[in-house]
């Protein structure tokens, strides 16, 4: 029997979840940018270990926000003055706001 558009999207797996989808592609893109960026900077290899464990995350089932939002906090600090990474990391922020706004404190 064949399930409707509606039933497989609320029962779907993660790897129907667009925001999931999402995120791993920007970290992904993110990845690639640090990989190819020539300059050393101190916490490159923070940055490196937290864009690894962020897509753990995501491929293992529903992330957690708040873990989501911790490694963002991180990655921003490992390489928030690299102006060349800028954008990539402006991608995965957007990535995870998917998951729900930011808290307002």
């Amino acid at each position: 029997m064949l399930r409707s558009v509606e039933q497989r999207h609320a029962t779907g797996s993660r790897e129907d979840d667009p925001r999931v989808t999402e995120l791993r592609s920007a970290v992904a893109r993110l990845r690639r940018q640090l990989a190819a960026h020539p300059a050393e900077f101190p916490d490159r290899i923070i940055a490196e270990d937290e864009l690894a464990a962020l897509d753990a995350h995501a491929a293992g089932g529903n992330p957690e926000i708040p873990r989501l939002r911790r490694s963002l906090l991180l990655i921003a600090g490992a390489i928030g003055s690299v102006s060349a990474l800028s954008r990539g990391l402006g991608e995965v922020r957007g990535a995870v706001d998917l998951f729900g706004p930011s808290p307002r404190g």
